[in-house]
């Protein structure tokens, strides 16, 4: 196999309860945590970005609360979680701070992932954080998300945050190395498959049910985060994470198995903004702006002739010329309210005219899809 994480540009590490939480315990693994920690201050030492997704707060806080094992009520594991949560970030904090690395804690529920305004207010923390060299550490947000509106594992949430943040690489590390033709555990001599470029029902049906423990995961939700990455244009891979330096024992040649996109992922994000997303107004542009749209640029509101319809930031619009002809689709960065009174003028006048800075660009040229 010639894939490495060495190779990744934006790597997103999930990590599962199992591995982080000793079950008989209750105490995280601290001689694991630092080892992983090495492993993230090497790949940030190579240029980088990382980011954690990590489970165990529920796993860690239900033990000092004194909450008995087995099966926890709603409000249990919620209070087991923002039990957990202080320690698991403190754990993250104190391990980071040996190689010189900032931590800062993000907590997400469904909704953030999915509803376009948070979806956008999430991304644009996260991109921040990655700009001043932090280290985000991202979990479920237990303590308010009720069974309604939670993803239940954080296979899925990894997969929606590559997805998010256009991450190119997603590691799974679990307490198996990988898919196999048949369960393992009751099947020793069931194949091991090291890569797959597409997930057929013939792939899910090799999913059998999670292992007993703390994990609320398994190959089923593994199957699913693949699903969402590789339609991302995300690779991912899910490796053995139970030995120490478990990212350098994936490129030291551990069995493991990759799932390999066809689009790269900003190929998959310009897809879904040209295809999948309804426009909610339209931007008519000027000659100029219509000819630097076509060489690759951002659209600046100097270039804006006038506002069609109504929408809010983020919203999906319509780049039109002055005649009438569609030239592009993109996310714009202001309400339709603000874009008209910024319209025509040069982006170091915003400020002035709105009383707060926003973006310099209408649309980021990573947010737009030239036709």
């Amino acid at each position: 196999m010639s894939e490495r994480i060495a190779s990744a540009k934006r790597l997103i590490v999930k990590i599962g309860s199992a591995l982080l939480v000793d079950e008989a315990s209750g105490e995280l693994r601290r001689d694991w945590l630092a080892a992983l920690i090495d492993d993230v201050a090497a790949c940030r030492k190579r240029g980088q970005e990382v980011l954690i997704v990590t489970s165990g707060a529920v796993a860690v806080g239900r033990r000092h609360l004194g909450l008995a094992n087995g099966p926890l009520r709603l409000e249990e594991k919620q209070a087991a979680a923002a039990a957990g949560q202080i320690r698991l970030a403190h754990a993250y904090q104190e391990m980071a701070a040996q190689h010189g690395i900032a931590v800062a804690q993000i907590l997400l529920t469904p909704d953030d992932t999915e509803e376009r305004r948070r979806h956008l207010n999430a991304r644009a923390t996260i991109e921040q954080l990655l700009l001043l060299k932090a280290l985000p550490v991202i979990n479920e947000n237990d303590t308010v998300a009720t069974a309604e509106i939670r993803f239940g594992d954080n296979d899925r949430l990894a997969a929606r945050v590559a997805q998010m943040i256009s991450a190119d690489t997603l590691v799974l590390l679990s307490d198996i190395d990988g898919l196999y033709a048949a369960d393992p555990r009751h099947n020793p001599k069931a194949a091991h498959v090291p890569v797959l470029r597409e997930i057929t029902p013939e792939i899910e049906a090799m999913a059998g049910a999670a292992p007993p423990g703390s994990s609320s995961g398994g190959m089923v939700t593994k199957l699913a985060a693949a699903r969402i990455a590789l339609a991302a244009g995300c690779r991912m891979v899910i490796a053995k994470g139970d030995t120490l330096h478990p990212l350098a024992a994936i490129d030291g040649g551990a069995r493991v198995t990759w799932f390999l996109p066809a689009a790269e992922p900003l190929t998959a994000r310009k897809r879904w903004i040209a295809g999948a997303l309804n426009p909610s107004g339209a931007l008519v542009v000027d000659d100029g702006a219509a000819a630097a749209l076509k060489r690759g640029t951002s659209l600046l509101p100097a270039g804006i002739a006038s506002i069609e319809g109504e929408f809010e930031r983020g919203d999906a619009v319509v780049v039109r010329g002055r005649d009438g002809r569609e030239i592009a689709r993109g996310l714009c960065a202001y309400s339709s309210a603000d874009a008209r009174i910024i319209a025509g003028h040069k982006s170091g006048e915003i400020e002035a005219i709105l009383g707060y800075r926003g973006r310099d660009e209408m649309i980021h040229r990573d947010d737009l899809v030239v036709l």
